[in-house]
């Protein structure tokens, strides 16, 4: 079974920025999609970012132009650049992967741990 590894998390004021590093992405799992996920407290977890074998990406609209996806270039971290952060960012961050397509509103069964990103105003 593949683990993954999210760090990165922290608390910042709003308008902050963090980068969160996902370890574990050179798995056959992920051969397909990555993405990163988000959950707060109360919700369900949510992709705000996805990156196929293609190297195409696609973001929720609410992180569009704050978040950025991104992989290495030996394939083994996927990372999350999130700037301009507001207190709705507030969420357990996870990576993710799954075979086949990927859109934001897929299934990832594969996931980590996550780390927690606070945002306060």
């Amino acid at each position: 079974q593949v683990q993954l590894g999210e760090s990165g998390g922290g608390s910042v004021q709003a308008g902050g920025s963090l980068t969160l590093s996902c370890v574990g992405i050179d798995s056959a799992y992920c051969t397909d999609c990555m993405a990163w996920l988000r959950q707060a407290p109360g919700k369900e977890h949510e992709a705000v970012a996805t990156l196929d074998d293609q190297g195409r990406t696609r973001y929720q609209d609410s992180v569009k132009g704050r978040f950025t996806i991104s992989q290495d270039t030996d394939g083994k971290i996927l990372s999350l650049q999130m700037s301009g952060l507001e207190p709705e960012d507030t969420a357990m961050y996870y990576c993710g992967c799954r075979w086949g397509s990927c859109p934001l509103d897929a299934f990832f069964p594969v996931k980590g741990q996550g780390t927690q990103v606070t945002v306060s105003s």
